[in-house]
Order: C-alpha cells, then structure tokens, then sequence
C-alpha cells in the first residue's frame, strides 16, 4: 500500500508524464477532425450521386469501416504495408505511429460523419431547393445557402455524440504503441521514471477523460443555441 508522503512525491512525476500523454491525445482528436469533416462531407455527396457505380462503391466503402472494428482499421494501416508489401512506410519511431493512427482515424470517422452528413441534407424540405432553383439560384448556390445551413443545424447533436465519442477512441491508439495518455499511465505499472507496479496513474487518465468530453459537452450546448434561429 503507497503512503501519502510516497503518492506526494509521485504526483508531480505523474502528472508531467500524463500531461505530455494527453498532448499526443489532443494532436490526434484536431488532425481527426480536421482531416474527417470535410472528408466525410465529400463521402456522403459520393454516396448519394446520381452516378450508380460511384454510389454504390461508397456506400460498400462505408459498410465495411463502420462495420469493422477502429482496432482492426489500426493494425491494418500499421502494419500492412511492412508484411504485405515489405515496405515499413510508416517506420518504427512515434512520428511514423501517429500518422499511421491519424490516417485510420480520419477515415474511420469520415465514413461516420459521411452518414450524418446524408442524413442531414436528406432531411432538408425538397420544396426549398425547388424554391432556390425558381428565384434562379444555380445547384451551387442551393446547396451553400440553403441546404448546407439547415443541415448544420440538423446535425450538430449527433456530431456532438460523434465527436465525444472521439476523444474516448483515441485511447485505441496505443494498440500500435501511440504514447497518448493511457500508454503513458499504464507505463507506470510496468516501469516509468523510477515508479512501478503503480496502477492509480492508470485509473487517473478517466479525469483527462472526463474534463475533456465536459468542455465539448458545454461547447455544444451552446452552439445548439445559437443555431436556433433555424426552425425545422
């Protein structure tokens, strides 16, 4: 059992360690998002082209991310193109994993978005776009000053549930030895800085956890009101 004097003398360790783990976590859920939004939004106009054989490659694209586990899409990334193709692209060092990671990521989480996406524009009246193309709005026009700005208001409670989700996912990084936040409390079991067979740094990683997703939770909150001059 740690005395408190000992768990004093830890903390500050700890705490640096878990910081510099938490920073490698925000990189990951900002490049995902940065690198999803958009992809996701490009997904779901495939999705829904008049071009059959074009939609139906993305909608089979689609199925197979979301129906497959983030840990798998991980490992395959990684590791791929070392045993398949002999050509270790991404290298051993952390800079290559979080590539590797944010790669998988983003295209995870695009497909995701890609459906709330379709949803969202889906949801919008025809009878408006119809309205857009009488006053001689081009399908450009439409789809900026119409469509797009009711479909934000429409889809900003999933993408919330989406993007706190995130935060939570980017812990599965570690399975290709990513040193976010919980790699480096779990280290402190095994051996970190002088500290071992220590498992509360481990359990303290849910504060992160917390404290993060209750800011986006506020974030967006907010936000939802804003956009309330949209009544749909």
């Amino acid at each position: 059992m740690i005395s408190f004097e000992e768990l004093l003398n830890q903390f500050p360790v700890v705490f640096n360690a878990l910081n510099v783990g938490f920073l490698q976590t925000l990189k990951l859920f900002a490049v995902t998002l940065i690198g999803a939004m958009p992809l996701g939004l490009l997904i779901s106009l495939g999705s829904m082209s008049k071009f059959k054989p074009l939609a139906s490659v993305v909608k089979v694209l689609v199925w197979i991310v979301r129906g497959s586990p983030l840990m798998i899409q991980l490992l395959i990334v990684y590791y791929l193109p070392g045993l398949v193709w002999h050509n270790p692209i991404w290298g051993s060092g952390e800079s290559g994993r979080f590539l590797a990671a944010s790669l998988a990521f983003i295209i995870n989480y695009a497909c995701y978005f890609s459906e709330i996406y379709r949803g969202g524009i889906q949801g919008v009246p025809k009878g408006q776009q119809e309205a857009g193309q009488v006053l001689g709005m081009s399908k450009s026009q439409i789809f900026f000053k119409v469509t797009l700005m009711q479909m934000i208001k429409r889809i900003v409670p999933p993408m919330s549930n989406e993007i706190i989700t995130l935060v939570k996912d980017t812990s599965l990084a570690r399975i290709i030895a990513l040193q976010e936040v919980i790699w480096a409390g779990q280290a402190f079991m095994k051996g970190s800085q002088g500290i071992s067979g220590q498992i509360w740094p481990l359990f303290f990683t849910a504060v992160y956890y917390l404290v993060f997703s209750g800011l986006l939770t506020i974030l967006f909150s907010k936000l939802e009101k804003k956009l309330d001059y949209f009544k749909i």
